[in-house]
């Protein structure tokens, strides 16, 4: 039980979705085909944004003028007519499920006049195609969403022309979306919901968003109250594509009191830019590439621009967060002592619970090594209700399996197995039913056998 806790935690810190299958392939079946069927969210609970509106006016023009590398956009876009999206390529079923629920959310929350065709041309059209066609366009990227191209070949050979670059479009008209159709169906539904969202609006992501997929912290996973509203504002009867940064300030306190009329009573709070320095850092500290002792670095030094900020909300968090998970099996006093220092910080900011809840993930397995389930059990339950309403399966799925151990060191058995089998559903829709299989398979394989019993 606890080998498969560990290949579980290992998978959720490295952010493993797909492996090779292995061998033999029939044993491969007979295991799939005993487990618990793949399990899916059916209702999204969004809590509103807690902030002023005036902090979301900031939010919204550093969303929309501006590319995440830092390039500014000279004007604001959208689509000006009621949009349609197909899917095409090899999706899978689980792939239309969650575009159904996402495409029905854009509708209701952000009140998008929005529609799945199954034929003719689209405006966005979303391609499944293979991890490995990406990765060769794009190695660093999950998934990705371009300007004017409707197919992934139109896509690569115009890839450098000028139809393909967001700084020169003045309208939204023609999108397409490429996502692999070979990841785990978690990963493919958190790639529709931001290409999606960036198709339709933002283009930037901003590490000081707490509540927000459009944040490359990759906390969120799906579409948050404030990216619905971020959504809403974006095509309000009152902006149009071409506006200027100035017209659309101009017109944002009006249609934010008229879409969210608790932020008006809400005071603004100072909100420091992200430096690029501090940035780069995180994402060197995050790899992949350069060698432990370069990323350990990198992240030491983002923990340093974060001090000298004078942070103390979730950013200056995060870099504890990365120095924890590069500790976590070489040093684990180490590593609980960052786990520590970011939970500090994140215990004092507001709207974190799923950032300590990433934490518990983490501290729960130390516990459990300590034979200290029992007293671990009330948090691996705050963190559990914390997942599932934010539709998290990867994490929801290591948190199920951390508390089944807690149950087991606890004398109970029967629940411990029950919530084993619940982990195995989440963990077939997070990682992927071929990494729960080659888990099973190699939590069996390096078990000590019961037939040898020594002399």
């Amino acid at each position: 039980m606890m080998r498969w806790a560990v290949i579980l935690v290992g998978l959720a810190m490295a952010g493993c979705t797909s492996v090779t299958p292995p061998e033999p392939q029939t044993r491969v079946k007979v295991i799939e085909a005993n487990l618990p069927p793949a399990k899916a969210f059916t209702s999204t609970r969004p809590i509103p944004p807690a902030r002023s509106n005036a902090n979301i006016s900031d939010d919204f023009l550093a969303l929309h003028f501006a590319l995440e590398g830092g390039t500014k956009l000279p004007v604001f876009t959208r689509f000006e007519t009621p949009v349609t999206v197909r899917l095409t390529g090899s999706p899978t079923p689980s792939m239309q499920r969650d575009l159904t629920r996402l495409l029905s959310r854009l509708q209701r929350e952000a009140g998008i006049d929005i529609r799945q065709i199954s034929e003719g041309q689209a405006n966005i059209t979303i391609e499944a195609v293979s991890q490995s066609q990406i990765q060769r366009l794009l190695p660093q990227a999950a998934c990705f969403v371009v300007p004017n191209a409707s197919s992934f070949e139109e896509y690569r050979k115009d890839r450098r022309k000028r139809k393909s670059s967001w700084t020169a479009l003045r309208s939204r008209e023609r999108l397409g979306i490429f996502i692999p159709y070979d990841a785990s169906p978690q990963e493919k539904r958190d790639c529709l919901h931001e290409e999606l969202a960036q198709a339709l609006g933002p283009l930037n992501d901003l590490y000081h968003l707490p509540d927000s997929v459009f944040n490359d912290d990759n906390i969120h996973t799906i579409l948050t109250g404030f990216d619905m509203l971020i959504l809403r504002t974006a095509y309000s009867p009152q902006l149009q594509s071409g506006m200027t940064r100035e017209q659309v300030e101009a017109a944002l306190p009006g249609i934010l009191s008229r879409l969210n009329p608790r932020g008006d009573a809400l005071p603004k709070q100072l909100v420091s830019a992200t430096p690029r320095e501090w940035i780069n850092a995180v994402q060197k500290s995050l790899g992949p590439g350069p060698g432990t002792r370069t990323r350990i670095k990198a992240a030491e030094k983002a923990v340093q621009i974060g001090k000298a900020q004078g942070w103390t909300d979730h950013r200056r968090a995060y870099p504890h967060y990365i120095l924890g998970r590069m500790a976590q099996f070489d040093n684990p006093r180490e590593a609980l002592q960052q786990y520590e220092i970011a939970l500090q910080f994140l215990r004092s900011t507001p709207g974190t619970e799923i950032h300590q809840a990433y934490v518990t993930t983490q501290t729960a397995a130390f516990a459990l090594a300590q034979g200290k389930g029992p007293e671990i059990l009330p948090e691996l339950d705050k963190a559990i209700a914390v997942m599932t309403r934010a539709e998290n399966a990867s994490q929801l799925a290591t948190l199920l399996l951390l508390k089944s151990e807690a149950l087991n060191q606890a004398g109970r058995p029967n629940q411990a197995r029950s919530v084993r089998l619940d982990s195995l559903g989440w963990a077939r829709y997070g990682f992927g039913s071929e990494v729960v299989v080659r888990s099973l398979m190699q939590e069996v394989a390096e078990a000590p056998s019961t037939n040898n019993r020594g002399g």
